[in-house]
Parts: structure tokens; C-alpha cells; sequence
């Protein structure tokens, strides 16, 4: 097949090219190779065989030109950030989806799958169950509840309650990009199926591997964990390092992104891709440490993120229904992304500056004891 990949240049993006060009379909990316994601220029990794545009997925002209020709799309271009221009956030997201089904319906484009990558954010918080047995989606925490440490939620009564695997049916966002990503979900399920294109929308967990970006402070505590120790500082873990999360590794997310694209029963449905178990951050910080050698062991400060997730891991027996299972653990993606970083050259200490971002921004805050 044609296969245009948009953000191809990025991390999932151009793993996906890597497969599909081993694969023998041709390849077409998309990326506008923006900053901090791509601070200096295209990535070295961009295959030659791949045909590259540079330009942005809300230029029509650009993306029309891009489209055309093509059999089938991956749509990974996206914008992710800790940022407050809210708006941004729909129009790369939300009205760039909806102009690649503008253009293949306009312009009567025989693209025969549309594949767009979603987010665990669009789940919020997550299911749980309460003390009574009752499931139920929680809103974001409070934060003077976080100020007092209290960092567990509780269920409508006030009793304890414990995060439970969650389904596809669970959409509850709480921050901007997983409200874009939602709305993003939604476009491309209901225009795909009034205008007849088969199209299917990938929940990602927390992904993890080589060509992460070093310079986008959203990419997540791989990153920010083995960045700390390369540089030989210990990491800091928010609230009381207890939180879970659900980490995925790249080769597993490649793996389920060609399997939707030539498996029809994925057609106009969403699915979590996710590790299958989730993992504390303090686990997984000292998974980091064991793969780095190091003494350091990971500080607690008591500060946190508000509007951070508790804890949150995917029900992914959907897509394990399609014949897809995570062969990978967290480990693996540690020593691949370590691997990564030491092969590379001109990595500068930039912990301070994220860091030094998150707190102008008002993300990371102290508690009150």
C-alpha cells in the first residue's frame, strides 16, 4: 500500500514507518518538526526510502498534497504539552483529524483506513469500585486534598476505593489534551462511518522506548528517570511515589498498529494498547536505577502535579480479543531507551530547564505539611 504517516518523524510515527517500510509498503510522512519535540531539525533515524513533507496537518493544501495518492493513513501528528493555550490543543488535535476526512471527502480519495492515536487521557481518573462494590468514574482531585497529602481518592461516600482495570467505554478527560483527544476519537469514528471510511482510534498507555524526545518535558518518567541518573542525580518522585501507572513498549504499540490497519473486526472501534499490569512510579524508578547501576535512590520531596491521575491502568482485553498481547515489560524499554541515550552525542543537561517550565507554569506545587 501508499501509507502517509503524519508526526512521522516523531517516536510511535516513525517506528511505524520503520515496520511498515520492512513490511514493502511505501511510505509517505507528514511532520512539521516542531520544537522542543524536534529542537534540532529531522531526526537522523528518518529512513531515505521514506518520502518527507515538512509542514503543519491543519495547512489544507500541505495535507491535501500529502493525501494524495495514498491507501491508508496513520495519524500520530499531535500537540502535547503542559501549556495553557488550550486552543491549540483542538486545532492540531480535533480540526486536523477532521480535515483529513474533509479532504478524502471532498477531493473523493480512495483511502481505505484511517488509524489515529488516542490517549489513556481520554479516561481521566479511570474506573473504580467502592467500598459498596459499586464501579464509578471519579473527577479530578481537589487540590487542597493534594496540599494535605491526601492523595488517594475515595469513593462518593467518602470510604476507600481501588482503581480497577479500565475499558474503552470509560472516557472521562480532565486536562485539555485528553478532552482534544476525545473529540479527536469522535471524528474519526462518526465521520468514518457516515462517509463509509473504515477507521479505528488506539488508546495509548504511557510509551516507552528509544527516540523518545529528550527535549518535550511531557514524555514521561522514562525520559525524566533516566535522564536524572545519566546525569548521576536522583530522580523526584511526586506525591508519595505510590502512584500506578501503565507503561507500553514501542515495539508492542507498532506490533498493534499494523494489526488494525489489515484486521477488520478493529474497523470504527477504539482500543486501549496498554502493558497489561501496572506498575507503581516508585517500582518503576527503581527499575531505572537497576538499569543505570546506581546507589541514588529516588527523593520524595512532597510536591505534585495537580491535576495528575492517581492511578490508571487500561483493560486491554479488547485488542487481546484481536490476537494482541504486550510481549514487553518496563525493563526492556529502560535498557532499550538507556541504550538510546548513551549512543547519543550532544545531550545537554536540560532537567533544570523542565523542570524550571513546570514551576513558571504553576504544575508542580508543595504541600502544606
Amino acid at each position: 500500500m501508499n501509507v502517509l504517516v503524519t508526526g512521522g518523524a516523531g517516536f510511535i510515527g516513525s517506528h511505524t514507518v520503520d515496520a511498515l517500510l520492512q513490511q514493502g509498503h511505501r511510505v509517505r510522512i507528514l511532520d512539521a518538526l516542531c520544537k522542543p519535540v524536534h529542537l534540532k531539525g529531522p531526526p537522523a533515524y528518518l529512513p531515505p526510502e521514506a518520502e518527507l513533507i515538512i509542514g503543519d496537518v491543519r495547512d489544507k493544501e500541505v495535507l491535501g498534497r500529502a493525501l494524495q495518492g495514498m491507501d491508508a493513513v496513520y495519524h500520530f501528528a499531535a500537540y502535547q504539552d503542559y501549556l495553557p493555550d488550550f486552543s491549540t490543543f483542538f486545532s492540531v488535535n480535533a480540526a486536523g483529524t477532521a480535515l483529513i476526512y474533509e479532504l478524502i471527502v471532498e477531493r473523493k480519495l480512495p483511502v481505505r483506513k484511517v488509524v489515529v492515536a488516542s490517549s489513556q487521557a481520554v479516561a481521566g481518573e479511570g474506573l473504580y469500585r467502592g467500598a459498596d462494590g459499586q464501579l464509578f468514574t471519579p473527577d479530578i482531585r481537589p487540590e487542597e486534598r493534594l496540599a494535605r497529602r491526601e492523595w488517594e481518592i475515595p469513593d462518593p461516600a467518602g470510604r476507600p476505593a481501588q482503581p480497577q482495570p479500565t475499558p474503552e467505554t470509560v472516557a472521562n478527560p480532565q486536562n485539555q489534551y485528553g478532552l482534544s483527544k476525545l473529540s479527536q476519537e469522535q471524528i474519526a469514528l462518526s465521520l468514518g462511518r457516515r462517509y463509509h471510511i473504515p477507521s479505528v482510534a488506539l488508546r495509548y498507555s504511557i510509551v516507552q522506548g528509544p527516540r523518545q524526545s529528550f527535549y518535550n518535558a511531557y514524555s514521561g518518567a522514562c525520559r525524566i528517570f533516566c535522564l536524572n541518573y545519566y546525569f548521576n542525580r536522583p530522580p523526584t518522585l511526586y506525591e508519595d511515589g505510590q502512584q500506578i501507572r501503565d507503561y507500553v513498549n514501542i515495539e508492542d504499540v507498532v506490533r498493534a498498529n499494523l494489526l488494525v490497519m489489515t484486521d477488520d473486526r478493529a474497523n470504527d472501534r477504539v482500543f486501549n494498547v496498554g502493558g497489561g499490569r501496572g506498575y507503581t512510579v516508585r517500582e518503576f524508578a527503581d527499575i531505572v536505577r537497576q538499569a543505570f547501576g546506581k546507589d541514588l535512590a529516588a527523593v520524595v520531596p512532597g510536591l505534585y502535579r495537580y491535576g495528575d491521575t492517581r492511578h490508571i491502568q487500561s483493560d486491554i482485553s479488547a485488542l487481546q480479543a484481536l490476537g494482541w498481547t504486550p510481549r514487553k515489560t518496563p525493563a526492556d524499554s529502560v535498557q532499550a531507551y538507556r541504550d538510546y541515550l548513551y549512543e547519543q552525542i550532544d545531550i545537554d543537561d536540560i532537567m533544570e530547564y523542565a523542570e524550571r517550565k513546570m514551576r513558571e507554569l504553576n504544575v508542580v506545587r508543595k504541600t502544606q505539611a
